[in-house]
């Protein structure tokens, strides 16, 4: 198992993800804890040692099972990772509840790491208003020795993780970021990681395989890389992507079975980071993946000047295209939300004015006609 330093620890550069344990039944609170205590088992006799869970996961099932399984083991010997549930805005001042709780369903007396979860556009304002005392509340707990290490996970984009690492930064010892070599440039994972470096963040990851997308890849894309690495399996692949960039400690794999495991403690046996040649291969089919359902919008911003409902048609457009790859998802439809009524892509009147000085030809009326529907069908 390859180790990463983090402070004075040395922290399995593979963590185990549990929101997505093996079950039973189609109830995503049915786990499978005889299955999933196997793959446990299996992970820390191969040197995982960190193991990262949440409030929501399962339902509110993960915290407890997790924290089951892992307590036939000396509490010295693994790093257990948790998270406030701030993605729900009523948890807002609910903080001191929600954590005493979450020590009792893990079995734990501390948390060795502990996360502000999911800063978005949503919640962004909510993490901010020192009304709620979640932030002041948290720093006393680590003072204490409760929590060990605080950090923060973000899926929002770079106007709302600048305006949270201004006011808090200085305090986080760690950030959690969807990285993955499809959305290095699809979704700026690259600049938040520069983000993240200018604030001496070390970098924690999930979504390394973007929720399965890149465990299987075309014919032709297989190809291409098994012609550089003939023994590296696709799912690797993503890995060493990860493993290429210096600033990250911590990859975390939702592995759902024995046999993802058994693959990945394989990986993460040794560091194989990229050459210029791979690396550059795999962000071509990265390119390519995105490149086929994705409007080519450069953010020349033209189409802003002329609409008359004053439309962030950029920002909308790179809504669309993520939602339209990922099939639907959350972001699309949590981004969206916060706006007002007014600035969603349903406000759009059709009239084609941002569609006459559009250098990329994009139809955009008819890009705001889709996004609605697709929006609403998410919401029924």
């Amino acid at each position: 198992m390859v180790y990463k330093k983090f402070q004075d620890l040395q922290l399995s550069a593979l963590g185990f993800g549990t929101m997505r344990l093996p079950l039973l039944s189609d109830d995503d609170k049915d786990i499978d804890e005889k299955a999933a205590a196997e793959m446990i088992d299996y992970a820390i006799k191969n040197g995982v040692n960190y193991f990262d869970t949440a409030w929501g996961y399962h339902d509110g099932e993960s915290e407890k099972v997790i924290g089951k399984l892992l307590h036939k083991y000396p509490r010295e010997s693994y790093y257990l990772a948790t998270k406030f549930p701030g993605y729900d805005l009523s948890n807002m001042d609910k903080v001191e509840k929600i954590f005493e709780k979450q020590l009792k369903k893990c079995c734990v007396e501390y948390f060795d790491f502990y996360l502000i979860h999911n800063v978005c556009e949503m919640n962004i304002d909510a993490y901010l208003d020192e009304k709620y005392g979640i932030f002041n509340y948290l720093m006393k707990q680590k003072e204490n020795g409760r929590i060990r290490h605080l950090g923060f996970s973000a899926h929002g984009d770079m106007n709302v993780l600048k305006r949270f690492l201004e006011k808090y930064g200085k305090h986080m010892e760690f950030g959690q970021l969807q990285i993955n070599y499809l959305d290095w440039e699809f979704q700026n994972a690259r600049e938040k990681v520069e983000l993240f470096k200018s604030y001496g963040i070390p970098v924690w990851v999930m979504e390394p395989l973007r929720g399965g997308k890149l465990a299987k890849l075309s014919e032709e894309d297989s190809a291409a890389l098994k012609a550089l690495r003939p023994e590296e399996g696709i799912p690797a692949w993503a890995f060493r992507f990860l493993q290429s960039i210096p600033s990250v400690t911590m990859i975390l794999s939702g592995m759902s079975n024995f046999e993802q495991v058994k693959d990945n403690i394989k990986t993460f046996s040794e560091e194989k980071p990229l050459t210029e040649e791979e690396m550059r291969t795999l962000l071509l089919i990265a390119d390519g993946m995105t490149g086929k359902t994705r409007l080519p919008c450069t953010a020349c911003r033209y189409c802003t000047t002329y609409c008359p409902k004053g439309l962030n048609i950029p920002e909308l457009v790179r809504l669309y295209n993520e939602h339209r790859f990922s099939g639907g998802g959350f972001i699309a439809p949590m981004v969206v939300g916060t706006l007002a009524e007014e600035k969603k892509p349903s406000a759009c009147i059709g009239c084609k004015s941002c569609e006459k000085v559009c250098p990329q030809g994009i139809k955009i009326s008819e890009m705001m006609s889709d996004f609605s529907l697709r929006l609403k069908k998410k919401k029924k």
